[in-house]
Parts: structure tokens; sequence; C-alpha cells
């Protein structure tokens, strides 16, 4: 097995349960780690034979567009879309991270990270 990772992609949106998260937003970070079997497009040179990670990356942007109260919600929804979308994955990691948490003390960001393998 082989593996694609995206890392750091970068977005703006407004998850939260709090009102002003909703109102002002935040930023966020996103790590993806894919597994699979990557040999025939290694051989072939083909982009239909291998994982598109330009692919990856709209699914991490088009579901962080959508709000979430929890990281939790976000990050299942990006496992569940490449699942559905790209039959080569056969496991999936992702981290979604909140920069500068309003939690009342100085952190960095708080981390979700999930992983999921095809059924």
């Amino acid at each position: 097995m082989h593996k694609i990772q995206l890392e750091n992609v970068r977005v703006y949106t407004n998850h939260g349960c709090l009102h002003e998260e909703d109102l002002i937003g935040s930023e966020y970070r996103v790590d993806l780690e894919i597994t699979a079997n990557l040999s025939k497009s290694a051989q072939s040179d083909l982009l239909a034979d291998t994982v598109d990670y330009v692919s990856l990356n709209k699914i991490i942007v088009e579901e962080m567009a959508v709000r979430s109260e929890l990281l939790e919600h976000v990050a299942q929804r990006i496992l569940t879309r490449i699942f559905k979308e790209e039959s080569l994955v056969q496991n999936a990691e992702v981290k979604v991270a909140k920069i500068n948490p309003p939690i009342g003390g100085d952190v960095q960001s708080v981390v979700i990270i999930m992983s999921q393998e095809r059924e």
C-alpha cells in the first residue's frame, strides 16, 4: 500500500458552538493522509489510475465550508465523501485543527483526529 498526504490545508470558516464563532469565523488547518494501491498509476503515469489529490483538496474545502458545531462532525463528513468518491482509498486519517480556539487560554490549536477504513 502507498500513501498520499495533504498537509496544512488552510481554511477560514465558522464552525463552533458559540454564536460569536458563527458570526466572526476562525482559521482552520486540515491534514489528510490516505492509503491506496498506487502501483498501477506508478506504471501507467495516468491520472485516471490514481487518487487525485486535487479531488481530495476539493472535498476538504467543500466540507469545511458547511457549518458544524463540532469538528468531529466536519471530519466525519470529509471521511464519508472520500470513501464515496475515491474508490481506490482503503484507509484515511483526517486531522481538523481550530487555530487559536476561544477556550480562555493561550492554546495554539485544538485538533480532532479521525481515521476510517473501507468496509
